[in-house]
Parts: structure tokens; C-alpha cells; sequence
């Protein structure tokens, strides 16, 4: 009788790390689900992060023009070419 405790004993512990190891295996599945929504989640922000950043960059860009610049400080600042008798040179 007792070997065959023993043996039971050793058969109930091997179907608890069975159990175990199930249960191991099932939470990991799910958290490697949980991270790859998460990543698929962060890599369509990353897409829509970098369409965002190409539209300023491109905006940038077009505000920077030279006749842009030109019409803003007239515009803006009421900024005008001078005439020729307001030119003055300064000779060293």
C-alpha cells in the first residue's frame, strides 16, 4: 500500500505541474495577444504620427518661399523696398 501511495502522491503532483504548466502557457498566449495589439495600435500611430510630420515639413517648406517671406513682412509689418534717395552707402 505504500508504494502505491508514494506513486499516487508522485502521479498527483506531475497532473498539478501539468495543470500548472497549462495555465503558464494559456496566460502567456494572452499577453503575447495583448502586445501585439498594442503593437499593431502604435505602429498605425507611428503611421499617422510620420503623414502628420511629412505635412508640416511640406507646409514648412511653402511658408519659406522667398515671395512668401516678401509678402508677409509687407502685409504683417507694413515692411517696403526703399526708394533710391534712402539708400545710403557707407564706405570705409
Amino acid at each position: 500500500m505504500r508504494r502505491y501511495s508514494w506513486q499516487l502522491v508522485l502521479l498527483g503532483a506531475m497532473a498539478l505541474a501539468l495543470v500548472w504548466a497549462a495555465v503558464a502557457v494559456v496566460e502567456a498566449r494572452h499577453e503575447a495577444r495583448k502586445l501585439f495589439v498594442t503593437l499593431e495600435q502604435l505602429r498605425v500611430e507611428r503611421d499617422e504620427l510620420n503623414i502628420e510630420w511629412n505635412r508640416l515639413r511640406l507646409e514648412q517648406s511653402s511658408r519659406v518661399t522667398h515671395a512668401n517671406v516678401e509678402a508677409l513682412a509687407r502685409d504683417q509689418l507694413s515692411m517696403r523696398n526703399p526708394g533710391p534717395d534712402e539708400i545710403v552707402l557707407v564706405r570705409p
